[in-house]
């Protein structure tokens, strides 16, 4: 194997190979969502480049997000990562085109749904819920709580503004490069992924349902992250819903819907363990959400104009892993964000390149303890 001592290229873009540029301060393993998001972070600060093992970017859970947003759902560290990801994408130029306000509503029983309602939530009489959104059955729920903070986000368009800015700032981007190989060369490391050798500085794992896997070549002990099966379709409807209709999900986590244009998003909520891989819909799981959306509206269902099927990896506690191994020099777990990933990307992102860059990240001390990898090498 050889390297070149080279200093990067600036070249925006993705690349497809890297022949001539084989050294970096930062080697990033995975191009979805958490991947990108840190890229276009760290840029400013370090040399960084980011492998992805399909053939474009965001392919397998990224590219397959509900695309909401909200700020009550999730564990505390969750939360205040989100909180700081709204606040940093509200600060930029084109923050309109990126996410606009779109609230969320949780029914079901009063004790579920009391269970769900956080700092972000209020609770709403049931007569307001049936105002709100008139598609769903009175009967079909009792109590209702709403967020009037949750947005709604362009994936394909926060993916293309993360890579965009990583480009313009140096990073370099290499699709269809599957990480085989590594070899400990102090400092850091020595990685190969195909015919493509990259020495780095330190390495990020970010690669979602494969993170496991991926630690396993640096000789990190797996954290036990399992990825979740979850599915959602598009479905037509015979009376389409308004457009400022929130989202509204079960308290049970059994269903979610919303307008999407003239079709409705419907979701399972479903998490069923699987193997890393190319997550195909089970059409049973289709079948059923069908069903259930049917019975607790008025939607009138007609077909289903799409369905897919993502994978949502968490790790053992539902929190994200975000910190250098607490075992394996220069090697630096992103992983385990569940449900969460777009909603925490920028702050994570944030925190994640205070540890990186050896300075106080963002964060409250509490969340930080809570991200540590080390948390689960007792």
């Amino acid at each position: 194997m050889s390297f070149a001592d080279t200093p990067a290229s600036s070249a925006p873009g993705i690349l497809g190979s890297m022949s001539d540029h084989a050294f970096c301060d930062v080697l990033i393993i995975g191009g979805g969502i958490a991947g990108l998001s840190l890229a276009s972070a760290l840029a400013e600060h370090a040399d960084v480049v980011l492998l992805e093992a399909e053939p474009t970017l965001a392919h397998h859970t990224s590219a397959r997000s509900a695309q909401q947003l909200v700020p009550g759902y999730g564990p505390p560290p969750v939360r205040e990562l989100t909180r700081a990801t709204l606040a940093a994408l509200a600060a930029l130029p084109d923050a309109r085109r990126l996410v606009w306000p779109s609230r969320f509503m949780v029914v079901g029983r009063a004790a579920d749904v009391q269970a769900h309602r956080t700092e972000a939530m209020e609770t709403i009489t049931h007569a307001e819920a049936c105002a709100l959104v008139p598609a769903l059955l009175p009967e079909a729920f009792e109590s209702a709580a709403l967020d009037t903070t949750s947005v709604r986000t362009d994936a394909t368009a926060l993916i293309e503004h993360h890579r965009a800015l990583a480009a313009a700032r140096g990073a370099r981007i290499l699709t269809g490069h599957r990480v085989d190989a590594a070899e400990k060369h102090d400092p850091g490391w020595l990685v190969s992924a195909g015919k493509t050798t990259i020495r780095a500085a330190r390495v990020v794992n970010a690669a979602g349902a494969w993170a496991d896997r991926v630690a396993a070549l640096f000789g990190a002990e797996p954290l036990g992250l399992v990825p979740l099966r979850r599915t959602a379709a598009y479905v037509d409807v015979a009376r389409p819903l308004p457009p400022e209709t929130p989202m509204v999900s079960s308290a049970d986590n059994t269903w979610y819907f919303r307008p999407e244009g003239q079709r409705v998003l419907v979701s399972p909520s479903e998490a069923v363990p699987s193997e890393p891989c190319d997550a195909q819909p089970v059409p049973r799981e289709v079948d059923a959400v069908v069903a259930k959306v049917d019975s607790v509206t008025t939607l009138g269902i007609t077909g289903v104009q799409r369905a897919w099927t993502g994978l949502r990896t968490e790790a053992p506690d539902g929190v994200p892993v975000v910190g250098f191994d607490p075992a394996v020099e220069d090697f630096f777990w992103l992983a385990g964000q569940g449900g969460f990933g777009f909603q925490t990307s920028s702050g994570i992102a944030a925190l994640a390149v205070g540890l990186l860059e050896g300075v106080r990240p963002k964060g409250s001390a509490e969340t930080l303890a809570a991200l540590d990898p080390g948390r689960f090498r007792t």
